[in-house]
């Protein structure tokens, strides 16, 4: 299953659900993302052609970034370009969420072992503007139908 975070017309996020199945190479993202993200499945004894990435200038301007939760519970809370809080969903084991516009923060619900993906070379201080975010009373959960 992937589910979609929206505030109206603007895709915030897109998680990609543990439970998520589909044959052969599924992108996720169109072409213009800056960050790529697809889900595979291949039968035993597919060949995958061995290949080079040619060098191509790309200009990046919005950071995305991918988390892949290895183990645990967390909670991410979703906020519009206004830092205006929009809901939370909560990521477990195996899913994977593409963080492509709007704010985020994150609340750890159970010890959580992940890994992130996104573009580099990293700005430091220029790289990101924090803020403060909601507390525990105002979480609003989306329920997925």
């Amino acid at each position: 299953m992937i589910e979609e975070v929206r505030k109206k017309d603007v895709l915030i996020a897109k998680i990609i659900r543990n439970n998520h199945r589909s044959e052969g190479v599924d992108f996720i993202t169109p072409d213009e993302y800056s960050q790529q993200v697809a889900y595979m499945h291949h039968p035993k004894g597919k060949i995958i052609d061995a290949h080079i990435h040619n060098a191509v200038h790309r200009n990046v301007i919005m950071t995305q970034e991918v988390l892949f939760i290895k183990r645990g519970k967390l909670r991410v809370d979703f906020y519009d370009d206004y830092q205006d809080y929009l809901e939370s969903r909560i990521l477990s084991e195996g899913d994977t969420i593409l963080l492509i516009s709007g704010g985020h923060g994150f609340c750890v619900l159970e010890e959580v072992e992940m890994i992130e993906v996104k573009q580099g070379p990293y700005s430091g201080v220029a790289d990101k503007k924090r803020f403060v975010g909601i507390n525990d009373s105002e979480v609003i959960y989306k329920t997925i139908d």
